[in-house]
């Protein structure tokens, strides 16, 4: 399959990279063009513009024109520069054609997006961050069946497999379930989180990484997240050394409570983690100083540190 990207941040390229390792052709554009270069020395095919990408889709590896339709995949930032991106596109896309979104849109908009494409659009939840650049992410995908069949062998490639992505249901479907995702993971790190504050503050002495390293070995808890707690506690020590207390993010999980309560469905745990994500823009919890040291752990995400080591 011969696949367009637009966006070559850390998540573009692995969706380019993990193409190219497949056997796919990818044409590769982003507004950086050393972003665009970088791609190009992978093996992908570089574009210097939108038009330009979608010029070279419509022509086969053998410079005949492409009958079968684009593939498009969208990894730029959610909001504005998907619709940007996609009024750039607009001129170029037709109804057999495929637009792929796998940035963290609101469902809604993606249902907005997808009612006024020409092309048939795929809102993909994409979870695994930089991280998963070897064993793939997970893909939740919503929107038209014949489109997501279409690019089966593209997702297959790009998350851990067949068994790593599957069609969740109609347009918006995609991220919706990204979206609920997300608000169970505020939730996990919330728990982890406490759990080691109250081991950190009991009355034991206690080496936090042995903790994480025997709880993941067996334990009823063990998961991708406790690895990342025992990662955490090995490079920064017991007391996070000056990991902040500030936990970035929140849209998705905002997104996610304001879902539960219009649809008045209870999310106490999801709620109170969101809560804490907020209020860790005052004072510092150790709990919530994990919560941002994990998220450097799945998402490679900025850790932020306390001014002086304090």
């Amino acid at each position: 399959m011969e696949l367009g990207v637009i966006g070559l941040g850390r998540m573009g390229r692995i969706v380019v990279d993990r193409s190219l390792a497949a056997g796919h052709d990818v044409v590769a554009f982003d507004l950086s063009a050393e972003a665009t270069a970088a791609a190009a020395e992978a093996g992908a095919e570089p574009a210097d513009s939108v038009a330009d990408l979608c010029d070279r889709l419509d022509e086969s590896t053998d410079g005949e024109e492409n009958e079968g339709g684009k593939r498009i995949w969208l990894m730029v930032p959610a909001g504005d520069a998907v619709d940007a991106t996609l009024a750039d596109l607009e001129p170029h896309l037709g109804s057999e054609d495929v637009v792929v979104d796998g940035g963290n849109s609101h469902f809604e908009e993606s249902v907005r997006r997808a009612e006024g494409t020409d092309a048939a659009y795929l809102d993909c939840g994409t979870s695994g961050g930089p991280a998963s650049a070897e064993e793939g992410f997970s893909l939740m995908v919503g929107g038209p069946e014949w489109a997501y069949e279409e690019l089966v062998p593209v997702f297959d490639a790009v998350a851990t497999g067949p068994d790593g992505h599957d069609r969740m249901g109609e347009s918006g479907s995609g991220h919706y379930v990204k979206m609920v995702h997300n608000g169970v993971e505020y939730a996990l790190m919330q728990a982890y989180g406490e759990g080691f504050e109250l081991l950190a503050e009991g009355r034991y002495d206690l080496e936090m990484e042995s903790v994480a390293r025997t709880w993941n070995n067996g334990a009823v808890i063990r998961s991708w997240l406790l690895e990342l707690c025992e990662e955490a506690f090995r490079e920064e020590g017991d007391d996070l050394g000056d990991v902040a207390d500030h936990v970035a993010g929140g849209s998705t999980g905002t997104w996610t409570v304001e879902e539960a309560l219009e649809r008045e469905v209870p999310v106490p745990l999801i709620y109170t983690a969101l809560a804490e994500r907020f209020d860790s823009r005052n004072e510092g919890r150790f709990s919530r100083r994990l919560a941002n040291r994990l998220r450097y752990g799945f998402g490679r995400h900025e850790v932020a540190r306390r001014s002086g080591g304090e």
